[in-house]
C-alpha cells in the first residue's frame, strides 16, 4: 500500500467509539497508535461519553470520545491507517452498527471536500449524532476558520436528543512525545 503524504500538514478529526472489552483501554491504544504514525500527531483528545447504542440497540453502551490531529497524510491514507489500526485492536464487522471493540470515524479534514468509494468529507452523518458532536465541541477550538466550530455548537444548540450521551470520565492519554520530553 502507498501512503499519501503531503509536506503541509491539516487539522483533521476523529470520532472513537468502543463497547466491546476495556473500552477505555481501547481508545487510548487506537490514540496511541494514531500517535505513533510519522504523519500523524494527535493534538487533542476529548473527554469520554457513555453512550447508548444507535440502530442496533441490543448491545452494550459505548465509550465515544473524538480526537484531533494534525496529519501530512491525504484523507484516503489517512482513512486507510485508521482502518488497519481497527484491524489491530480487533475489530470485525459484523452486525451494521453492532458491537464492536473500536471504530474509528473520519469526521472532518481541513479544506477537504471529497465524495468517493471509500470516504465522505465532511461526514455525512456526523451532524445527526450526538454521540459525535458532544466530545468533538470539547476539542474544537472556538477561532478555527473552517466554521467547524460554530455549526458543531449551533446544531447541539438546535439537537433535542442528547440525553443518551453521558459524560463519563475525562481523558488522561498522554503523547508518546510528550511522555518521552521530546
Amino acid at each position: 500500500m502507498t501512503i499519501q503524504t503531503s509536506t503541509e500538514a491539516s487539522e483533521a478529526y476523529i470520532a472513537l467509539g468502543a463497547n466491546l472489552g476495556d473500552r477505555e483501554a481501547t481508545l487510548k491504544e487506537a490514540i496511541s497508535l494514531l500517535d505513533e504514525h510519522p504523519g500523524i500527531t494527535v493534538l487533542r483528545c476529548s473527554n469520554m461519553y457513555e453512550t447508548d447504542p444507535v440502530g442496533y440497540a441490543d448491545q452494550p453502551d459505548f465509550v465515544n470520545m473524538a480526537i484531533a490531529l494534525q496529519t501530512t497524510l491525504a484523507p484516503e491514507a489517512l482513512l486507510d491507517v485508521m482502518l488497519q489500526t481497527e484491524q489491530v485492536l480487533g475489530r470485525e464487522r459484523i452486525i451494521r452498527w453492532g458491537p464492536r471493540t473500536v471504530d474509528l470515524d473520519l469526521l472532518w479534514v481541513e479544506g477537504h471536500q471529497l465524495s468517493t468509494a471509500h470516504l465522505i468529507l465532511p461526514h455525512p452523518r456526523m451532524f445527526e449524532r450526538a454521540f459525535v458532536l458532544v466530545p468533538l465541541a470539547d476539542i474544537v477550538p472556538t477561532g478555527e476558520a473552517s466554521g467547524l466550530y460554530r455549526r458543531v455548537h449551533d446544531v447541539l444548540e438546535q439537537m433535542d436528543d442528547k440525553g443518551g450521551v453521558r459524560f463519563w470520565k475525562a481523558c488522561n492519554w498522554v503523547s508518546a512525545s510528550v511522555r518521552s520530553g521530546s
